[in-house]
C-alpha cells in the first residue's frame, strides 16, 4: 500500500519525494540564541497584532447587541466594568470636533489663520481671493489662479476700455544700500548693454523711471540667464550712499540672491535692522493653546477677562523664521542686502481708465502740524511738515497726481514714470454703493501743464517718497486705524452715511506709483495693456484693495496675467524663459502634469502621437532642435566653420548657403557625426568656448543639459535686423527701399554669416498670427513651407495649408507584447514563483517599462527632419486672440533655421510658416514676426 502511494506520489509530489527534500533541507545544527532572538521576534509582531484594533469601532460598539445602551456613548459607567478602562484611554484619543459657532469666533479664526499661514504664504487679500477665485498653491505661496465666474472676456474688456485689478504682492523685491560706483560696478557683470538697458541708464539711475532689464550669471552673458526683473533707484538725497529695489519673480529669487551675494561678497551681519513679521508674545501663545485644545471648554486664563490680549493677526512673511536674518553686508564695500518681500505690497492697474480709479480712491494727505501726545500717529508726518522745502515737494506731487485726471490713458505718459505721493486713509473716502470710475470730460482741455507732462514727465524731486525709509513704513503699519474703530466713529455721525472726518487722527501712507508702458514693440495695438503700479507698506492692503473695488475695477488672478502678457506678445514668468532654471523647472513640472493627464485617459480615447509625427507633445526639445540645426548646417555645407583655418575657402568651394539644392533631409544624425568632435565658436563678446557636437542624447541627458545647450537671442540690435528681413515685399526695388528705411542691411551672406558664427546654437523669441481658420496651441510645430505649398497658395487664396502624412507605429509591436507578458505572469504567477529560470530577464522588462502607447518611447531622432516639412522650432503659448481676431501664437524658432528659411524664400513670402498642433495632421499658414 505504501510502496503503491509512494509510486503515485513521485509526480505529484508525494509523502516519498516531500520526505527526502525535507531531510535534506534540515539543518544539522541549530544556534540556540539566534533561534529564540528569531522566534521571540515573530511572537512580539503576533501578539501586537492580535492587540491591535483591526477596525474603527469603539469599545461599546463591539459589545453584543442585547448589552449595548444608548448612553454607553458619553456614560462610561454604563459600559461592562472590564471595558471601562478601555474605553476612558479611546475618549482621551478623541478629538472632539468644536461646533461652526465656536469655530468661527474671531480669536479662533484669527489663530486658525496664522496656523496655516506657516507652510505657505498668504497675501493680504488671501481670504478675499479664496471665496471668489480658485486658488493654487505655487513658488510657496496661495495665489488666486482664477475667478470661479464666468469672466474670460469681462476681463479682457476691462483692460481695454475700464479697469482690471492685480494683487502682485508675491513679486520679491530685493533692496541693495551701498555706494553708487561700488553698486554700479558689480551690477555691470550681471547685465549687458547688447540686451538694453542696464543699472546705469542715466534716466532711471536719477530715479525718474522704472528699468526693465534680463540678468545672466556674472561675465556669461549670452549664457546662463537669471531671469528677468524690475528696478527702481531711489532718488539722489545728498548722502553718498544710495537705495535700489530689484522687483523680480518668485520663481527667479534664489538664483538672483545667490548671485548678487557672490558678486558683492556678502555674508551675513551682526546687528542690522531685519524686517520681521509680527511675532507673537507668551502670553498669546498661551491664549492661543488654550483656544486650539480640543475638547475643552472656552476659559478666560486672564485674571482681566474681558481685556486679555488678543491673537494678532500675521502681517507679512509669516514663513519666516524671526530668529533668522534677510540682510547681507558686505565686509569689504559696506554694501547691504536686504529681503524686502512681503514687507512692501505691489498692486496692478490695468487698462485706459486706471488713472480715473487711482485719482478718485486716492486724495493726497493734508499738512499736519499738531502732534497727539497721547499715540505716535502720524509723528513722522508731522516732522516732515515743519520743513518748508518738503511742504512744498508734497504740494507739487498733488498737484501733477491731480493733472492724471486730464489724460486719456496710461500710455500717454513716458514710459516706467515714477510719482512718489503721500495719500490720506482711503476708507474714508468710500462711495455709499460700487460705482464705475470714469474720466472727468471737463479736464480733457489743452492744458499746457497737461502737454507738459506728455512730453516731460515727472521732475526728479517728485519721485520722491517716505516708502523708502523702513522706520516709517514700520510706524504707519503700526499706527493703522482698525477697522473696527473705523466703523465704530462711523456709527457716531449725526448724519448716517456722510463723510467721516478724522482730522489729526487721520493715517497718512505714503505710497508709489509707477507707470506700466503697456504693448511698445512691433506696430499695432500701440500702449495696449498700459497701466499703474502703486506700491505701498504692508499691513494696508485690504485698506486700498477696497476701494478699488468699490470704484468698478474687475479683478484677474494668474490666467488674467498670462492672457495679458500673451495680447502684448511679450514672454511671460517662468514660461517663456527655457535658458533659466526656472524655465526648465517650469517646463519639467508642465510635462510631468500633461503626461499624468494623458495616462488617465483610456488607450483607445487618446491620441497617438507616433502616428501623427509628433516627436513631443509634453516638452519642447530646444537643445535637441538647436544642435540638429547645426548638424544641418554642418552636413549641406552650407555653415561656415568658425574654426576652419580658411573660412573664405569653405565658403567658395563647398555648397554656399544660398544654394537650395544643398538641403539634405535626414531622419538620423549623419554618419559623419559618430565620434565626438569639439568646435570653437567665437561669441560676440569675444570670448572663445568649446562645444561637443555628440550624436542623438538620451531623454534624461537632454533634461540635465538644458540651458547648457542653446541660448536665445536678447540682442536687440541683432533681433532688429533679423526682424526687417521677416517683412514681405512685392518687388526686388521696393525690398532693398524697405530694409533702408528701416536702418538695416540688406540680407546677404557677408551679414547674415558673420551672425551664424556667433550664435550657432540660438533661439528667436517669434510671434505668429494665422492667415486663415485655426487655433493653435501649446506645443504646437513651426515648419517650414516647400515651394509646391507656396505656389499652391499664391494660385488658390482659399488654401488653409498641406497634410501631413501619416506616420508608422514602431513602438506598437514592443507595447502588445510587454501587455502579453504582463497578462502571462499575473495567470502563472505560482507557476513563475516555483520556476525561477521561467522569468522574464530583468533588463528586459525594465525596457519595456517606459513603453506608453502613442509616445516616442526612444531617444529623440533629428526633431528637424522626422516629418515632411522641416521643423523650425514650438509654440509655448496660442489661442484665439479677442484683441485681433485670429488665432495667434508665441514661441522660440531656430535662428539658422530661421535664416536658412528667409534666405530661400521668395520677397513676398518672407515669413510664411506653417503650424500644426500636436494631436493633427493639418498644416496651417502663419506669418512670423520678430517684434523689438
Amino acid at each position: 500500500k505504501g510502496q503503491n502511494r509512494g509510486e503515485r506520489g513521485r509526480g505529484r509530489g508525494g509523502w516519498q519525494g516531500g520526505r527526502q527534500s525535507v531531510s535534506e533541507e534540515m539543518p544539522k545544527y541549530i544556534t540556540v540564541s539566534t533561534f529564540a532572538q528569531a522566534r521571540a521576534a515573530e511572537m512580539n509582531a503576533m501578539l501586537k497584532a492580535v492587540a491591535q484594533k483591526s477596525s474603527n469601532s469603539l469599545v461599546f460598539q463591539t459589545l453584543p447587541r442585547h448589552m449595548r445602551r444608548r448612553a454607553m456613548s458619553h456614560n462610561i459607567k454604563r459600559l461592562p466594568r472590564r471595558l471601562q478602562e478601555i474605553a476612558r484611554k479611546e475618549k482621551k484619543e478623541q478629538s472632539k470636533t468644536k461646533c461652526r459657532k465656536a469655530r468661527r469666533r474671531h480669536i479662533n479664526l484669527v489663530a486658525e489663520f496664522n496656523r496655516r499661514q506657516r507652510k505657505n504664504i498668504w497675501l493680504e487679500t488671501h481670504i478675499w481671493h479664496a471665496k471668489r477665485f480658485h486658488m493654487v498653491k505655487k513658488w510657496g505661496y496661495c495665489l488666486g489662479n482664477s475667478p470661479t465666474e464666468k469672466s474670460y472676456r469681462a476681463c479682457y474688456r476691462a483692460m481695454t476700455k475700464h479697469c482690471l485689478l492685480q494683487d502682485l504682492s508675491y513679486y520679491c523685491c530685493l533692496e541693495l544700500t551701498g555706494k553708487e560706483n561700488a553698486l554700479l560696478k558689480q551690477l555691470a557683470r550681471i547685465c549687458s548693454i547688447d540686451t538694453g538697458l542696464t543699472f546705469e541708464e542715466a534716466c532711471c539711475l536719477s530715479g525718474r523711471f522704472e528699468g526693465y532689464l534680463n540678468l545672466y550669471r556674472a561675465d556669461r552673458y549670452p549664457e546662463d540667464m537669471l531671469g528677468p526683473v524690475t528696478f527702481i533707484w531711489k532718488p539722489r538725497d545728498g548722502s553718498e550712499n544710495r537705495q535700489l529695489w530689484i522687483w523680480m519673480h518668485p520663481a527667479l529669487k534664489q538664483d538672483i540672491l545667490r548671485e548678487l551675494k557672490a558678486i558683492f561678497q556678502c555674508s551675513e551681519p551682526e546687528e542690522i535692522y531685519v524686517p520681521e513679521p509680527v511675532t507673537i508674545s507668551i502670553q498669546e501663545e498661551k491664549q492661543i493653546d488654550v483656544v486650539l485644545s480640543l475638547g475643552k471648554k472656552r476659559k478666560k486664563e486672564d485674571k482681566e477677562g474681558e481685556k486679555a490680549v488678543p491673537v494678532k493677526k500675521i502681517i507679512g512673511d509669516g514663513t519666516r523664521d524671526p530668529f533668522q536674518s534677510y540682510s547681507w553686508i558686505s565686509q569689504a564695500t559696506g554694501i547691504v542686502i536686504s529681503d524686502r518681500t512681503m514687507e512692501i505690497l505691489r498692486y496692478r492697474l490695468i487698462g485706459p481708465l486706471s488713472h480715473s480709479v487711482l485719482t478718485e480712491t486716492l486724495k493726497a494727505a493734508s499738512l499736519q502740524t499738531e502732534m497727539d501726545s497721547e499715540t505716535e500717529l502720524n509723528n513722522w508726518w508731522v516732522e516732515n511738515c515743519k520743513d518748508s522745502e518738503k511742504v512744498s515737494l508734497h504740494q507739487r506731487q498733488s498737484a501733477i497726481f491731480e493733472l492724471l485726471e486730464g489724460i486719456s490713458s496710461p500710455s500717454e505718459m513716458p514710459p516706467g514714470t515714477i510719482l512718489g505721493l503721500t495719500v490720506g486713509d482711503p476708507r474714508v473716502n468710500l462711495p455709499k454703493k460700487k460705482t464705475k470710475a470714469v474720466p472727468d470730460f471737463e479736464k480733457y482741455q489743452d492744458n499746457d501743464k497737461v502737454r507738459q507732462l506728455y512730453l516731460e514727465g515727472v521732475p526728479v524731486d517728485c519721485a520722491h517718497s517716505f516708502i523708502w525709509d523702513q522706520d516709517i513704513c514700520k510706524n504707519v503699519t503700526e499706527n493703522k486705524i482698525s477697522e473696527q474703530d473705523l466703523n465704530h466713529m462711523r456709527a457716531q455721525l449725526l448724519v448716517p452715511g456722510s463723510h467721516l472726518d478724522l482730522g489729526p487722527s487721520e493715517s497718512k501712507i505714503p505710497i508709489l506709483l509707477v507707470q506700466q508702458p503697456g504693448k511698445m514693440a512691433g506696430e499695432d495695438l500701440p500702449g495696449w495693456g498700459s497701466g499703474w503700479d502703486i506700491y505701498l507698506p504692508k499691513g494696508w492692503g485690504m485698506a486700498f484693495w477696497i476701494p478699488f473695488i468699490y470704484r468698478g475695477v474687475r479683478v484677474g488672478g494668474l490666467q488674467e496675467a498670462l492672457k495679458h502678457s500673451e495680447y502684448q506678445r511679450t514672454p511671460h514668468i517662468p514660461n517663456d524663459f527655457p535658458d533659466c532654471q526656472a524655465g526648465v523647472q517650469f517646463a519639467k513640472e508642465l510635462e510631468m502634469s500633461l503626461l499624468e493627464k494623458f495616462k488617465r485617459r483610456p488607450p483607445a480615447k487618446r491620441a497617438n502621437y507616433v502616428k501623427l509625427g509628433t516627436l513631443s507633445p509634453f516638452v519642447c526639445p530646444w537643445g535637441q532642435l538647436a544642435k540638429n540645426w547645426e548638424e544641418r548646417m554642418k552636413a549641406s555645407g552650407e555653415f561656415v566653420h568658425p574654426s576652419s583655418p580658411h573660412p573664405e575657402h569653405c565658403a567658395t568651394k563647398g555648397h554656399s548657403f544660398c544654394d537650395p539644392k544643398a538641403e539634405v533631409v535626414k531622419e538620423a544624425s549623419p554618419a559623419t557625426d559618430e565620434g565626438e568632435e569639439t568646435m570653437e565658436i567665437t561669441s560676440s563678446e569675444g570670448v572663445r568656448k568649446t562645444e561637443n557636437v555628440t550624436g542623438i542624447q538620451e531623454f534624461g541627458e537632454r533634461d540635465e543639459t538644458m540651458t547648457s545647450d542653446f541660448v536665445v537671442l536678447r540682442s536687440e540690435k541683432l533681433l532688429m535686423q533679423v526682424s526687417a528681413w521677416c517683412y514681405p515685399t512685392a518687388g526686388k526695388d521696393r525690398r532693398v527701399r524697405l530694409v533702408s528705411r528701416l536702418g538695416q542691411k540688406e540680407m546677404t551672406e557677408d551679414v547674415f554669416l558673420p551672425i551664424l558664427m556667433s550664435y550657432p546654437r540660438a533661439l528667436v523669441w517669434v510671434s505668429l498670427s494665422l492667415l486663415k481658420k485655426g487655433n493653435p496651441e501649446l506645443h504646437a510645430m513651426i515648419c517650414i513651407p516647400t515651394e509646391d505649398d507656396l505656389l499652391h497658395l499664391s494660385k488658390d487664396r482659399l488654401f488653409c495649408g498641406p497634410q501631413e502624412p501619416k506616420h508608422r507605429d514602431i513602438f506598437k509591436y514592443k507595447v502588445q507584447k510587454l501587455k502579453e507578458e504582463k497578462k502571462k505572469k499575473k495567470d502563472n504567477t505560482k507557476a513563475l514563483e516555483s520556476d525561477p529560470p521561467s522569468v522574464p530577464d530583468k533588463g528586459t522588462t525594465e525596457e519595456h517599462e517606459e513603453l506608453i502607447l502613442g509616445l516616442w518611447s526612444d531617444a529623440l531622432p533629428d526633431v528637424t527632419s522626422h516629418c515632411s516639412r522641416t521643423l523650425l522650432g514650438y509654440v509655448t503659448r496660442g489661442d484665439f486672440s479677442l484683441a485681433v481676431g485670429c488665432g495667434e501664437a508665441l514661441g522660440f524658432v531656430s535662428l539658422s533655421g530661421l535664416l536658412y528659411m528667409l534666405h530661400n524664400q521668395p520677397a513676398d513670402k518672407k515669413g510664411l510658416v506653417l503650424l500644426r498642433t500636436p494631436a493633427s495632421l493639418q498644416y496651417r499658414f502663419a506669418r512670423l514676426k520678430i517684434e523689438v
